[in-house]
């Protein structure tokens, strides 16, 4: 297999970990978290999301949370971003980089943004060319891209025109994301061999759930086919409120335990990066699934 030198971790925990827990963590132990975070030498962090906060009550307070942390030199802070109002706000909270998101299923795409794919692509082009304007960087994410909790497996046709239809805005890197955790090794293989032919390697990221144990497995592929950013929750936390079934992100210290076992350079320290996961877990109140941080004996 191909393994490459250096991978890129982007942590999603502050905002895709934490958009479904039940129990609300307060904006000074999530602005304390990022914090911890910001040292362990992650270099992008995905903060929160400016989405309507009816909608997700748990990242009712990112305003708060962007202005509170400490910014590191040298790290990218970015937000899931729906539209032009959540646009405003992010640009507000001076977010180094927008993040945009849809589904490559219509039934999912309607459940999670309440609108239809066709209908979703020119508020993302209005929020990607706006962001641009004010000289943020944009990334793009793509939900149910291996499977969806309504459609079942979606046709790799939809994925391409998607994918297609981001790029063309002008967004500089995509997600592709397992929602529900349900990709196998040989899907990631086949649906990666067909994306890139028509874009090149360094224009993705995945982004895997691991609701069957198998996220590592399907990150191997993917480093063997050219993909070296990846996408990673602390803890293991996570979940998609609107994918019935949906378990956590691939645990960040998990991950970069198999990369520093290989010899792959993140940057990361595993120390601080194990430290900030039993805060997190402490304040969520229950054992996380991480198998580091079981293996330190830390989830009591």
């Amino acid at each position: 297999m191909n393994w490459p030198t250096s991978v890129m971790i982007k942590e999603v925990g502050p905002r895709d970990g934490l958009q479904n827990e039940k129990v609300f963590i307060s904006t000074e132990d999530k602005i304390a978290w990022i914090n911890q975070l910001s040292e362990s030498g992650l270099k992008n962090i995905e903060i929160t999301s400016f989405v309507n906060p009816k909608w997700i009550p748990a990242l009712s307070d990112a305003v708060a949370v962007a202005a509170g942390i400490t910014r590191m030199p040298g790290v990218i802070y970015t937000a899931l971003v729906p539209n032009h109002q959540g646009l405003e706000r992010a640009l507000e909270a001076n977010i180094d980089t927008v993040a945009v998101f849809m589904s490559a299923s219509e039934t999912h795409n309607r459940k999670n943004i309440n609108k239809s794919i066709e209908d979703t692509f020119p508020i993302l082009r209005k929020v990607v060319e706006e962001s641009q304007s004010a000289g943020k960087s944009s990334r793009g994410y793509v939900s149910t891209v291996f499977g969806c909790p309504y459609e079942g497996i979606v046709d790799i046709e939809k994925i391409i025109r998607v994918s297609e239809t981001l790029f063309e805005m002008g967004i500089g890197e995509l997600s592709l994301g397992d929602t529900i955790g349900v990709a196998n090794p040989k899907q990631v293989q086949e649906v990666l061999e067909v994306l890139l032919k028509r874009f090149p390697a360094n224009k993705f990221a995945l982004h895997f759930h691991d609701t069957h144990g198998i996220a590592l497995a399907n990150i191997l592929v993917s480093l063997d086919m050219g993909i070296t950013i990846f996408d990673a929750s602390l803890g293991g936390l996570g979940g998609c409120p609107y994918a019935p079934g949906a378990s956590g992100n691939v645990a960040t210290e998990d991950f970069l335990y198999m990369l520093n076992s290989m010899g792959i350079n993140t940057g990361v320290n595993q120390e601080k990066l194990l430290s900030a996961s039993r805060f997190i877990q402490d304040k969520v109140g229950r054992p996380l699934p991480s198998r580091s941080l079981q293996v330190c004996g830390l989830t009591g």
